[in-house]
């Protein structure tokens, strides 16, 4: 008795590169025993075998269901508008490295049931390499020449060429092809030039290019000899600059010292007190031998003119000169007329 087959079964392992489309066969044939409705489903198995399968989407009663996983959303679509026409195939748009997994296709059509399972690999691309120089360049050093992509699905490989000069790689060059690094041992000028890697795996290749320039030993005696040189020459301007602002500093403060210096060698001022007090007391001993004409002539004197400390001092400490009964007695018993001397009241008036 024929049944349901399913007749793609040419392949069933695909390799694609990221961002690539994929198209998962699944056409079949159905017999005159299959009557009842038409299933289609593609299901994804999941690598660990504790998870469950996945329906990503079906075929039923002549209506496609294509919401069941949220991965594939908006990628994939059967590669026939009518899958009935014995065409289940899956397109797979814009593939990423997380579409990688084992696709089943079921069909189903009472009595008959067949299914396929199809291996899918999403490679990515090697991109942004990078080349890079490690180790002195210098006559007779060990140079060592790296490559490595920053993204790419392994297994990648690499491999370097010389693209100037003779083209071939110095012979005590040593590649690994896994890492990228090619050690040029003992370099020479020889060894000048640039230099090319391509890396690459299954989907596609990138590459990227440096130049190496081998050049002779530096002369390292002659840097630190420049170099103490320069900095001897540093600390003797530091050291100018430093004893220039202390002497200025030092001027400044004798500048200072000077302009309030007092000397020692001028006496002081006599005090107006005891000019005053000297004025007064000579007057008054000469009073005994005025003659009353001489007397008269004394009394015009004005007051203003007699220098005294005692008419400037603040009225509390201002002493009232009076004459006293024993000199008014003397006075009287000479003929001669007391002289009254002015004082200054509290107020600051004369009296």
């Amino acid at each position: 008795t024929r049944s349901l087959t399913i007749t793609s079964v040419d392949q069933s392992t695909f390799e694609k590169a990221q961002g690539e489309k994929v198209t998962l066969p699944c056409t079949f044939e159905l017999s005159e025993e299959d009557e009842g409705p038409l299933d289609i489903e593609w299901v994804l198995i999941p690598a660990d075998n504790q998870k469950k399968e996945q329906i990503i989407i079906m075929y039923s009663v002549d209506r496609v269901y294509n919401h069941y996983y949220a991965g594939l959303t908006g990628r994939m679509q059967f590669t026939n508008l009518d899958p009935k026409s014995g065409d289940g195939s899956l397109d797979i748009l814009n593939l990423k490295a997380a579409d990688t997994g084992t696709y089943q296709c079921k069909v189903k059509k009472a009595p008959g049931v067949q299914s396929r399972k199809i291996q899918l690999t999403v490679f990515v691309k090697p991109a942004r390499t990078k080349c890079s120089i490690e180790g002195s360049q210098e006559i007779g050093k060990d140079v060592t020449l790296k490559c490595v992509s920053q993204e790419g699905s392994p297994l990648l490989s690499y491999d370097w060429r010389r693209v100037s000069g003779t083209q071939n790689l110095p012979a005590t060059s040593v590649l690994n092809k896994n890492t990228g690094e090619l050690l040029l041992k003992n370099a020479s000028r020889e060894y000048s030039g640039i230099y090319n890697c391509v890396a690459s795996n299954r989907v596609g290749t990138d590459e990227c290019s440096i130049e190496l320039n081998v050049t002779p030993p530096i002369n390292t005696a002659g840097i630190i000899i420049g170099a103490i040189i320069g900095t001897l020459l540093g600390l003797s301007v530091l050291c100018s600059i430093v004893f220039c602002l202390c002497k200025k500093h030092k001027e400044k403060k004798y500048e200072k010292e000077v302009h309030h210096d007092i000397r020692e060698d001028v006496p002081p001022p006599k005090s107006r007190s005891s000019t005053a007090r000297s004025y007064i007391g000579s007057n008054r001993s000469s009073l005994g031998s005025m003659s009353p004409s001489n007397m008269e002539g004394y009394t015009k004197t004005p007051y203003s003119q007699v220098p005294s400390e005692d008419f400037e001092r603040a009225p509390a400490q201002t002493p009232a000169f009076a004459p006293s009964k024993v000199a008014a007695s003397n006075l009287s018993r000479m003929g001669a007329v007391p002289v009254m001397i002015p004082a200054q009241s509290k107020d600051g008036s004369i009296v």
